[in-house]
């Protein structure tokens, strides 16, 4: 492994800055059987909830230009079987850190579930997705209000074990108000952005293709926005940022930590590749040759006011 890739998240070190993002990578399992996963930074693994979930119902997914629709629906085994059973197996096949995205609708939910996660050795950093609907706030996401991503930042940190970074949503007007309430309520990093909302229509039956009506948009679309927001919460705060959005090649990586971003997280390319990550780690060590880079670290934040 290239040396001039390693980055730190903070207190946890990655070997470099490849994480495939929750949701479309599994538990790395599948992965597994088809490389060699050591070669990762990191892989976040598919978010759990305090019970089994089945999802929602299908269809679950739509197709868009340069992008995708999802409703899946946080379908997951729930945090028992995760921390019993699948957690031990990845670790059979992945020595390198692992991120455990955790969804709740509750504040009671989040502390559950960090409680439990933050207890596995295997497990290096809790990924907060406050994207959820707050079922005690009228269905309210907890990302789109400052008070509750506070509120459910503090809670966790409490508990947590681990350091605990917030996944931010960017159906919001202004999404650095919310990193700066997270970073307030002592948050150690952050992962921006989670899937914009979106829906597609079928002409034919003039209904909604989703069968939950409104899905998250994912896929190089979405790159650009997803730059932009990392680069407004870069400069708005001081703390790590994991990079997500629309990744799907050596180039964007580089150009969201230019951005801001320490690491990155790739999702939707995944479903499109699977080695996607892999190949992306191979191909970093020639683009930092071709554009002088002479440590990945040089570049990060380099376009923050």
């Amino acid at each position: 492994m290239d040396n001039r890739l390693s980055i730190s998240l903070g207190i946890v070190t990655l070997q470099n800055p490849i994480i495939p993002a929750s949701g479309t990578f599994g538990f790395g399992l599948e992965a597994a059987k088809l490389y060699d996963i050591d070669c990762l930074g990191a892989i976040s693994i598919k978010g759990t909830t305090v019970l089994p979930r089945y999802g929602n119902p299908t269809p679950r997914i739509a197709e868009c230009a340069e992008g995708m629709l999802n409703s899946v629906g946080l379908q997951n085994p729930g945090v028992d079987k995760v921390t019993e059973e699948i957690l031990p197996k990845l670790r059979e096949v992945f020595h390198q850190p692992i991120i455990a995205n955790i969804s709740g609708f509750s504040v009671e939910d989040y502390v559950q579930l960090a409680e439990k996660m933050s207890r596995e050795e295997q497990v290096e950093i809790i990924e907060v997705n406050i994207s959820c609907p707050n079922v005690h706030n009228g269905g309210m996401a907890f990302g789109t209000d400052p008070k509750a991503a506070g509120e459910v930042t503090k809670a966790v940190k409490t508990v947590s074990r681990k350091p605990v970074f917030v996944k931010l949503s960017p159906n919001v007007t202004d999404i650095a108000s919310i990193a700066k309430a997270c970073e307030q309520a002592g948050a150690d990093g952050l992962c921006l952005i989670n899937t914009l909302l979106g829906m597609r229509i079928n002409l034919r039956t003039r209904k909604p293709v989703l069968a939950n009506r409104y899905g998250g948009m994912s896929g190089p679309a979405i790159f650009p926005l997803a730059v932009r927001m990392v680069n407004q919460v870069a400069s708005a705060c001081s703390l790590p940022i994991i990079g997500c959005g629309g990744i799907s090649t050596a180039e964007d990586v580089l150009e969201m930590m230019m951005a801001g971003a320490s690491a990155v997280e790739i999702g939707a390319a995944n479903l499109v590749n699977p080695y996607v990550c892999r190949d992306i780690v191979e191909q970093l060590p020639g683009l930092l040759d071709q554009y002088g880079i002479n440590n990945i670290t040089d570049i990060i934040g380099c376009t923050t006011k």
